[in-house]
């Protein structure tokens, strides 16, 4: 692995917004990042998220920055959707190239909010509610988004209803990946992190996934 840089960040915006910026440690300047989205969280979900830090990992190790972030005060979705836009407001002006990553909750939010910003260029989605609220339905923001898309899920997943993300997906032809496991992926962060980090090297990245 190459080395890397960290520093705490904080997202501008009415709301008390934080996250860790990860970037590789070389002399140029990544041009391309990825803002990770966590899971829930009045369930513990927070930046530290192994699947979040598995993602972060690979791609600095491949040349891409990445910001991981917490959500504000709890809103029910509304207030996390701004978060999430305030972050790749936030990316945006400092890099070429913006990707979102979400992890349950996190992904519909990931989704949400990448058809909100045209800066973003790929969202990948790693199982994806159908909806958080009433007012926020993943379906019709997938169906909206004209970027690559990448949606994983486990089929033992329990926890959330994916079935209509992935439905939606495959009929989309977006880029697909099926798990042999439950909701929280034990045991295969690493490889969910290559299969995703990949997907972000071919879509933004500047170097190859190799």
């Amino acid at each position: 692995m190459s080395s890397s840089t960290s520093a705490s960040i904080v997202v501008p915006g009415a709301r008390d917004v934080r996250g860790t910026l990860e970037e590789p440690g070389t002399d140029a300047s990544p041009s391309a990042i990825v803002v990770a989205c966590p899971p829930h969280p009045q369930h513990g979900g927070n930046r530290s998220d192994r699947r979040l830090v598995a993602v972060s990992d690979w791609l600095v190790d491949h040349g891409i920055a990445c910001l991981r972030i917490d959500y504000g005060e709890w809103d029910e979705g509304r207030g996390e959707r701004t978060d999430v836009t305030n972050a790749i407001r936030w990316a945006a002006e400092r890099y070429d190239r913006i990707g979102v990553f979400g992890f349950s909750f996190g992904s519909a939010l990931a989704l949400l909010a990448s058809g909100d910003d045209p800066a973003v260029e790929a969202v990948a989605a790693l199982a994806p509610p159908t909806r958080l609220n009433p007012d926020l339905e993943v379906l019709p923001a997938l169906e909206s988004l004209a970027i690559p898309v990448l949606i994983a899920y486990g089929v033992r997943d329990t926890t959330v209803d994916w079935e209509p993300v992935v439905d939606l997906g495959e009929e989309r032809d977006d880029r697909v990946l099926e798990w042999s496991a439950d909701h929280f992926f034990i045991g295969q962060h690493e490889a969910i992190a290559a299969d995703i980090g990949s997907f972000f090297a071919e879509t933004i990245g500047s170097t190859d996934a190799d």
